[in-house]
């Protein structure tokens, strides 16, 4: 079978195309035929050995995936051949099999197809862990979404709206902006023409906004916190940019804000109850269209460097699927 491989660490380019062997399913594992895999920002960092989670060579990229179950290994009583559906195993799904732990999978609804489900775990599940568990979004709060037309960012303005927010949407094109308006932004920014500061006061009359989500970090993440409302909070979700910032902490005091770490990856092992609610929650928005993943682009395995160095380059507006 076909897979995508990194065989040393290095760019998107270094990616290759090899057969082979088919997976055979261990004890607590499902052999998956994948439909569709999706790639994250994260993965521009594995294939470059500098994810915080290291996977060591050779292995296949794309953390999440969509398809249909072909065999189970002993034990595995929660999916059966046959069952149609997604998980998150970390990384190794751009293949045209992969043997996954049963328990990561989730059975999916009728209505929701393979491409929907394949990106639906990582951007939907961070941000909606970001705005319901750490932010606790409340219906009329302001919600400003940084790098608001990646993946994430725009889930962020579908799940903001979905909870009431009003939501403004910031990215560095208008190009970019006209998707974030279309995943119905009330009010969008180009901090690359606006001062971002500057319009954000003026959108809430000097007031400042109630939650920050940033997905970004570099330059604009201590401005996002000067931009808090009082008892205002500032989701760390990741550092696209590239650029770790370091904030100075007299803001926290001075606005009695929150700065909130957002790691849904550990979040889904130390409350799976918890995630387990909200992946239920997501998959039934989904089935009645009130979310509506909006693809970038889908890619076959051969074009997986050209994919991945779209997410590199920050040009990707919204996700990325592999298909085999």
């Amino acid at each position: 079978m076909r897979a995508v491989l990194c065989e040393s660490f290095g760019p998107p380019e270094s990616l290759v195309v090899r057969d082979i062997e088919e997976p055979v399913a261990g004890s607590g594992e499902a052999v998956v035929r994948v439909e569709a895999a999706a790639l994250n920002f994260m993965d521009t960092l594995i294939i470059q050995g500098k994810y915080q989670v290291r996977a060591e060579p050779p292995f296949s990229p794309a953390a999440e995936l969509a398809g249909t179950v072909e065999s189970v290994g002993e034990g595995v009583t929660s999916v059966k051949p046959g069952d149609r559906v997604m998980g998150f195993p970390g990384s190794g799904a751009a293949r045209e099999k992969t043997a996954v732990d049963a328990k990561l999978l989730v059975k999916l609804p009728d209505e929701v197809t393979a491409d929907q489900a394949a990106g639906l775990l990582v951007a939907y599940g961070t941000t909606y862990h970001a705005l319901k568990d750490r932010a606790r979004l409340q219906p009329g709060e302001t919600l400003v979404v940084l790098g608001a037309s990646g993946g994430v960012g725009l889930a962020a303005v579908e799940l903001g709206k979905l909870m009431g927010a009003r939501v403004v949407g910031c990215a560095s094109s208008d190009d970019k902006l006209e998707i974030v308006r279309e995943k119905g932004a009330d009010e969008v920014i180009n901090y690359a023409t606006q001062d971002l500061r500057a319009e954000l006061k003026r959108l809430t009359d000097g007031r400042g906004v109630d939650v920050v989500y940033d997905p970004v970090g570099g330059e604009f993440a201590e401005i996002g916190v000067r931009s808090l409302a009082w008892k205002g909070r500032f989701l760390v979700i990741g550092f696209a940019a590239g650029d770790i910032p370091k904030l100075p902490l007299n803001l926290t005091l001075l606005k009695g804000c929150d700065v909130l770490g957002v790691f849904w990856g550990r979040f889904t092992e130390e409350e799976p109850q918890a995630s387990a609610e909200n992946t239920r929650q997501l998959l039934a928005w989904t089935a009645s269209g009130d979310l509506k993943m909006h693809l970038h682009g889908v890619y076959s395995f051969d074009r997986a460097g050209e994919a991945l160095g779209a997410l590199a380059r920050r040009e990707a507006k919204g996700k990325i699927l592999l298909k085999p």
